[in-house]
């Protein structure tokens, strides 16, 4: 059967979850009757209260085209750069991607973020100008940011000749010429077909077995379970099997429990196991994780990983020992609260955990605060009782032996009568103005370059200054 392995990359609230449930819904996974809800990918409770993707999760989709019947693996990705790690990992994984831009907000930091990541790898990205029907739409203006963009990272000339197609993810229709309107989203699953190369394995299929575990989770019955693609040879239930590191250390050795498929939303075991090419779910391992390879006994060899952004934001979490401890949750040794953060940084590579001196709290580094913010609330409902310090800056030491500290892209939409309240506040943050211009219907869009220690608890205070109709996205640049 023909394969295609697609991730969709966009910035926050670009469209790429609602676009996924059209996908599916339009390929034939959900039976006439069947209950769906919005956004189905987005499964995790957090996710639905936010109305964010934190965690990439795949589905698959089988497409009856001009190409014959071809089975795609489609990942779903984070827009906030908190969660870059999750989107970083993952294009490791596909053959192609569709990035998603607004029709009215345009190229943001976000774009700029998941589109350099994915030309590093060498993908050819489709261009999808969504939310054309919004009112202040402007996909001709989008086209030709986006072309700069791609010619501003350095994209190769064959990158630069990239396909684009309109479409309305919440209305589930995609179409090659804005003329010629349409009701469905056939073209866009056409051009995926015809755009994103088959996996390069085809070679590979006699060789050894070898994955690239990607994406990590726990189930209560199956234990740890490992996504990846597999590189080479097949992965068959009952087969020995060994974990190595990045610098091909072996970890451990064990034998694979089951093969899960991804169907639609379910996982479905595979009793004759799965060949190369296919994005699939294994569980058997104890302790291998993100970025091990897992391989058949006799390769020596690890599979090159990608190296991950570092943490700019930290905080300490120690025990509670407030006059009122005990009171909101169980769990509050010293032991449990460290095993807890063990395990996430596990889970999610750009997270680092280290003992503090004393040894009684533990140092949590991350990219942003809306994802220690996720981990404290996970914490807190799962009944973890802790302190927290207030965030800190994480800084670098430089070659001459100089302390950097982390600068962030800054940009900012706001009606135009709070430009100049923005402009000073952040100013006098020690914000350098880069570029400001008008953004369409009496807003104005503002470009800045900030200390990442500067921006830290500003959130709140822009949006009083603003009213709460003011956007600010941010992105790590650079020490």
């Amino acid at each position: 059967m023909n394969l295609r392995n697609v991730a969709i990359i966009a910035h926050v609230d670009h469209g790429k979850t609602t676009l996924v449930d059209q996908l599916l819904a339009q390929s034939g996974v959900f039976r006439a009757n069947e209950a769906t809800t919005e956004r189905a990918m987005d499964s995790n409770d957090q996710e639905k209260e936010r109305g964010i993707t934190i965690l990439a999760k795949c589905t698959s989709v089988l497409w009856n085209g001009e190409a014959g019947e071809t089975r795609i693996n489609i990942i779903d990705t984070p827009g906030h750069a908190d969660f870059g790690g999750e989107v970083e990992r993952i294009l490791g994984m596909v053959d192609g991607c569709v990035i998603l831009v607004d029709a009215e907000e345009g190229v943001m930091p976000q774009t700029k973020f998941v589109l350099t990541k994915a030309l590093k790898m060498g993908l050819r990205p489709i261009l999808c100008i969504n939310k054309v029907d919004r009112a202040h739409a402007d996909p001709d203006r989008v086209h030709n940011e986006t072309f700069d963009l791609f010619a501003a990272i350095g994209a190769t000339d064959e990158q630069l000749d990239f396909p684009h197609i309109y479409a309305s993810g919440r209305n589930g229709w995609a179409t090659l010429d804005l003329n010629q309107p349409n009701d469905n989203l056939a073209p866009l699953f056409d051009l995926i077909v015809r755009h994103v190369p088959p996996p390069k394995v085809q070679d590979n299929r006699d060789k050894p077995f070898q994955i690239l575990n990607v994406l990590i989770e726990s189930d209560p019955f199956l234990g740890r379970i490992l996504t990846g693609r597999i590189e080479s040879g097949k992965a068959v239930p009952g087969m020995a099997i060994k974990a190595l590191d990045r610098n091909g250390k072996e970890i451990e050795r064990g034998r694979i429990t089951k093969v899960l498929a991804f169907r639609g939303l379910k996982r479905q075991p595979l009793d004759e196991g799965s060949e190369a090419g296919d994005i699939v779910a294994i569980a058997g391992m104890s302790k291998a994780t993100v970025a091990d390879t897992l391989c058949a006994l006799d390769v020596t060899e690890a599979l090159p990983a990608q190296p991950i952004d570092p943490p700019t934001i930290s905080m300490t979490v120690s025990v509670n020992d407030s006059p009122l401890a005990g009171r909101e949750g169980d769990k509050v040794q010293s032991r449990v609260i460290r095993d807890r953060l063990l395990k996430e940084a596990e889970a999610n590579v750009a997270i680092r955990v280290t003992t503090t001196e004393g040894g009684d709290a533990y140092e949590v580094a991350g990219r942003g605060e809306l994802q220690l913010g996720v981990l404290i609330e996970n914490m807190r409902r799962e009944g973890f009782e802790v302190s927290i310090s207030r965030p800190r800056v994480v800084y670098q030491e430089g070659e001459n032996g100089e302390r950097l500290e982390p600068i962030e892209d800054v940009m900012i939409d706001v009606d135009d009568e709070f430009t100049g309240v923005v402009i000073e506040k952040l100013s006098a943050r020690k914000g350098e103005l880069k570029d400001m211009g008008p953004s369409g219907a009496g807003k104005t869009r503002i470009q800045l370059s900030c200390p990442s220690r500067s921006l830290i608890g500003y959130q709140g205070e822009f949006l009083t200054d603003t009213r709460g109709s003011g956007v600010l996205n941010r992105v790590f640049s650079h020490y």
